[in-house]
Formats: C-alpha cells, structure tokens, sequence
C-alpha cells in the first residue's frame, strides 16, 4: 500500500504545474490580473444593481412543489424611454423584487471578505451535501452583465464539489459554499422509464467573479459576476483517498479548505494521503473497523453510527444488511485521534501470526 502513495506522488509532481494552480493563475494571456480586494466593490455594486432592477414570478412557487429551474423567471424592470429610469415593478401581487428576496451572505476568500446572495426557493428534504461531496445537479449559468447563458444541464450531471488535486479540481467556491446550505431529495420514482425527483432544494445563486471564476473565461468573459439556477438531487459523502475518514472530516482547522491540511508536511494533503501522520501505518488501519448485519426480513433496522464513526461500505443479499464501519481511535485519550498521531502506530487490522 505504501507504494501506492509515492506512485501518487509521482503523478502530481508531473501535474504540479497545473494542480497546484489558484483561481489567480487561471488566467488567459493578455487578460490584466486585478486586485481581488477592488474586484469585489465592484461587483458587490453590480450585484445589488442587478437584484434591485429585476424581479422573479414568485407567485408560481407557492403552490405545487418539485419546481424546474424553467419555471424561474427573471425579468428587469420596466425602463422610461423618456428619462432612461427604471419604472415601478409591474404586478406586484404575483412577482417579488430580488434585492427584497434573496439571502446576504458573507465569507472570506483570498483574504477577501465577499458577499453573495441565495435565492431559495426550496430548502430539499433529503441529506445536505458537505462542501467536499459530490452532487448531483440540474442546473443553468448565466451572466449577470451580458445576460448569457454559459452552461445548463437538463439532465442531471453528476459533479464533484471538492476534485482530489491529481486529475479534478472540483467546482467554483461559490457552489462549495451554496449547496451545503440546501437539501437534496427524499428519494426518486420511475415514471415511464423517466427518474422523477422528490422534495429536492431548489435555489439561484447570485455570485460575484472571485467566487466563480475571476479572471478565467470559463462563462464567456473574464470577471464575470455569475447567476446559477440549480435543482439538488442528490449528494453522496466523498472519501477521496479511501482511507475511511470522509473528506470533510479531514478539514482539520474547520476553514472549508481540505488542502492546506497535511499532518505530516509531505505535500500531501490528508484527504488524498493515505498515511495521514505518516508513521508507516496506512491511515485505515489506524482505525477500528466494525460490521454490522441488519436482517429487514424481520424487521431490524440498522445501527444509528457512533461519534468518530463512518460507513465504508454495504450490501445486501435475500434481505440481508452487512454494514462495514471503520471507527476513529484515540488510543491514549489525549484528544487526537491514532492516525494523526506519528508517534502512535498502531495497525487495528493487523491479523495476528
């Protein structure tokens, strides 16, 4: 298994040109480089003219449910032809400015304190994604100055929130930070061959360009302040190295960054490293693993998982639950865990000769 690691290492010292690149490198040829600190005024000021001089069909969502993006509709404001000034919002009773609608909400980001607004239409009633998981989406992108529309699925595409720094690279801050808030569905029903969703979150973002994709031209234009309509169908825990710790849990500082924690300094980050404190015990045999068996034919139901435990994997046969857990150890009760602890090498999965 160790050889494993030093042939990923490998493998990103030959990608580390480009997978070691922030969104400040992102950038194409002859495009200026600007301040991050001034980009944000700026756009925090095109963001709230834009919310404040158009306005959505929120009549159409309070009755119903399992909405479409489609159905959200965002129109400007009426405009004098005379005075070139924005007139009153017409149909009050059925349509809701945004600026009166949506949710502020604040985040650093590069040193930089951002805004960025949510529209939340439905919260979901299924699990919320961890800004490492992976998700899966129906969505459309838009620009907020030029109004076009850069990407949209209709089919829903299965995307990672947080790429492994080899060969992925995960998706714009903004989404790390918007879906967690947002459920995904309770569940799904096959209607004439056609998946359909249940009780999902459905929401705009309105995001400025350091959130997204700054100076990169990904959405057509360099320093564009973005608007994404997504449906949030589904989520599942992501574990990039396999190690048995979910990537999340791996954010040891609690800052929503899981590359800039690395235990044993080996430029190996601890949620693509597969010996966290790198003490010659791979990270998964640090820990306590357990199986479970749940037998539905009569009734069990499965074990509600204990503190510092997670499920690696399960299968079902004629009824038959197996659950396997792995379990975090702190051997000598000092409040870090065994397998961020190089002093402490201890192999739980070790067979006995």
């Amino acid at each position: 298994m160790k050889s494993i690691k030093y042939i990923l290492y490998f493998l990103l010292v030959l990608i580390i040109v480009v997978s070691c690149k922030d969104d400040d490198d992102t950038t194409v040829p002859n495009i200026e480089l600007r301040d991050r600190g001034e980009q944000q005024m700026a756009d925090n000021d095109s963001l709230i003219d834009y919310l404040s001089t158009h306005y959505y069909n929120s009549s159409f969502f309070q009755e119903g449910e399992d909405y479409r993006y489609g159905d959200l509709i965002i129109t400007e404001l009426p405009i004098d032809e005379n005075t070139g000034e924005y007139l009153d919002m017409p149909d009050p009773e059925n349509n809701t400015l945004l600026i009166d609608a949506v949710e502020i909400l604040t985040t650093e980001y590069f040193d930089v304190q951002y805004e960025y607004y949510v529209l939340r239409i439905n919260n979901g009633e299924g699990q919320s994604p961890n800004f490492t998981d992976r998700v899966e989406v129906r969505y459309e992108g838009k620009e907020v100055g030029s109004g076009n529309v850069f990407d949209s699925r209709i089919t829903p595409i299965n995307l990672a929130l947080q790429g492994n720094l080899i060969n992925s690279f995960g998706s714009i801050r903004a989404w790390q930070l918007v879906l967690p808030g947002f459920k995904a569905s309770t569940g799904f029903t096959l209607n004439n061959g056609i998946v359909e969703y249940e009780d999902y979150g459905f929401g705009v973002m309105f995001v400025p360009s350091g959130l997204g994709f700054f100076s990169g031209t990904d959405s057509g234009s360099s320093y564009a302040n973005l608007i994404f309509k997504f449906e949030l169908l589904r989520t599942q825990v992501e574990d990039h190295d396999g190690d048995g710790i979910p990537s999340y849990i791996e954010d040891l500082d609690s800052d929503m960054d899981v590359s800039n924690d690395d235990t044993d300094e080996d430029n190996f980050p601890n949620f693509i490293d597969l010996d966290d404190d790198g003490d010659g015990v791979n990270t998964i045999d640090e820990l306590m693993s357990n199986t479970y068996t749940v037998d539905t034919n009569v009734n069990e139901e499965e074990p509600v998982l204990g503190e510092g435990e997670y499920e690696v994997s399960r299968s079902e046969t004629d009824g038959v639950i197996t659950i396997n857990t792995v379990e975090i150890v702190d051997s000598d009760s000092n409040g870090v865990a065994d397998y961020l602890q190089e002093d402490i090498a201890i192999n739980y999965n070790e067979e006995e000769g």
